[in-house]
């Protein structure tokens, strides 16, 4: 019996593969999280961002130097803003209060925070606390529409002529 890239020889149409039974790493991970609370994953969450936010407070990025952390690869490589720069110096400013200057440093990250406040807020209560908090529906549609804004306005602040000069940061 010839077999083709999408049936593996001794398998006819329609024929499910059989089921491999998980690894002792995987039965380990797997019962870990069978036994644990609720809250697990947003606290780890939340930890996760804490540790963010502390970096970011410590790190003091808004008179750090091109060379020191938190350092931009493709900035110190090309000369060019990525799609990201400026991210950690407007979490720093939105961190103070300052929205203008965060928005000056990267305007699409700051647009964005309010909807990944408000949707790690909902997915937590109603997780945690079994509430019926409306989740955000996020269709493939809006993230190609922020995605290709976000091309757009990573082509743009690379730009060398005014008005696109006071995106370069």
């Amino acid at each position: 019996m010839t077999s083709t890239l999408d049936e593996p020889a001794g398998y006819s149409a329609g024929t499910a593969f059989p089921a491999s039974e998980p690894g002792r790493f995987a039965r380990f991970v797997l019962g870990l999280w069978e036994r644990s609370p609720r809250w697990t994953a947003p606290a780890m969450v939340t930890a996760c961002i804490g540790g963010a936010v502390a970096y970011t407070l410590l790190q003091d990025p808004i008179y750090a130097a091109a060379n020191q952390p938190p350092a931009c690869l493709v900035k110190l490589t090309t000369g060019f803003d990525c799609p990201g720069c400026g991210g950690t110096r407007a979490a720093w400013y939105l961190m103070h209060g300052n929205i203008p200057q965060a928005a000056r440093h990267h305007a699409i990250f700051v647009f964005a925070v309010p909807f990944l406040l408000y949707a790690y807020v909902a997915w937590t209560i109603n997780l945690v606390f079994r509430r019926d908090l409306p989740l955000l529906r996020v269709t493939p549609r809006m993230i190609a529409v922020f995605l290709g804004v976000w091309c757009v306005f990573s082509v743009w602040r690379n730009l060398p002529w005014a008005p696109f000069t006071w995106l370069y940061v």
